[in-house]
């Protein structure tokens, strides 16, 4: 029997400072060992497995984010990433004007 693929549930919003995105993944049951995690500026990727399924999925982002300065926690099955957004301007070129 192959294994099934589940997409998870997901939250994502802004904290209250409107600073970081929070992203919240539901995996119940799943290990802390067996989440794979990964994140872009502009996506992330989630992949678990448990028993004979999986949850797996790649999601985009609303915003650019920082990817180097998240953090994540996992307790009782929820999966909680925090991750400061990128400032808009912040590799913007300043372009002469003749």
């Amino acid at each position: 029997m192959a294994t099934r693929k589940i997409s998870p549930d997901i939250c994502a919003y802004y904290d209250e400072d409107e600073e970081k995105l929070k992203i919240e993944v539901e995996l119940p049951g799943v290990k802390k060992k067996d989440i794979e995690f990964r994140l872009r500026e502009d996506s992330f990727y989630i992949r678990a497995p448990k028993e004979d399924y999986e949850y797996i999925g790649s999601f985009a982002v609303c915003c650019p984010v920082i990817p180097k300065k998240a953090e994540a926690t996992y307790n009782d099955g929820l999966l909680t990433v925090t991750v400061p957004y990128k400032e808009p301007m912040e590799e913007a070129i300043n372009v002469e004007i003749k």
